[in-house]
């Protein structure tokens, strides 16, 4: 399935043959120390900076159906964020990963996100749509 919105991802989860658990790191984009005037400028119109992870979580598909609710319990966490990075963990014999087993791979996720490493992962902004990040 070609995904292309929020909503595309979270019925490709459901259709997987075994259960999914979203992996879901919320990251700050933030101008690096040092930054150029040039760095600055560009900030400002949308451009550049860096993106520094603040929130990770796991979710069953279920429990963050719409966007809206995901971004609604975001909010209650007191964290501010621009890019959420989406990944899936896929569990085993008809049962989902548990939060205790998704612990390690949010931990990978997170490293390869402080990496720069991000072709593996979805990107969404505040208002849930997909973006490509260069």
């Amino acid at each position: 399935m070609n995904i292309q919105s929020y909503q595309d991802l979270i019925t490709a989860a459901k259709q997987q043959h075994e259960p999914q658990r979203l992996l879901l790191v919320f990251a700050k984009a933030e101008l690096p120390n040092g930054y150029t005037e040039s760095q600055h400028n560009n900030f400002l119109r949308g451009e550049g900076g860096t993106l520094n992870p603040v929130l990770c979580v796991d979710k069953l598909p279920d429990e963050i159906a719409e966007f809206e609710i995901l971004r609604a319990e975001s909010e209650k966490t007191g964290f501010d964020w621009d890019i959420a990075f989406v990944s899936s963990l896929a569990g085993r014999g008809g049962f989902p990963p548990n939060s205790d087993e998704a612990e390690q791979p949010l931990k990978m996720m997170l490293a390869k996100i402080q990496s720069g490493m991000i072709a593996d992962f979805l990107t969404f902004n505040r208002s849930g749509e997909l973006v490509a990040l260069l």
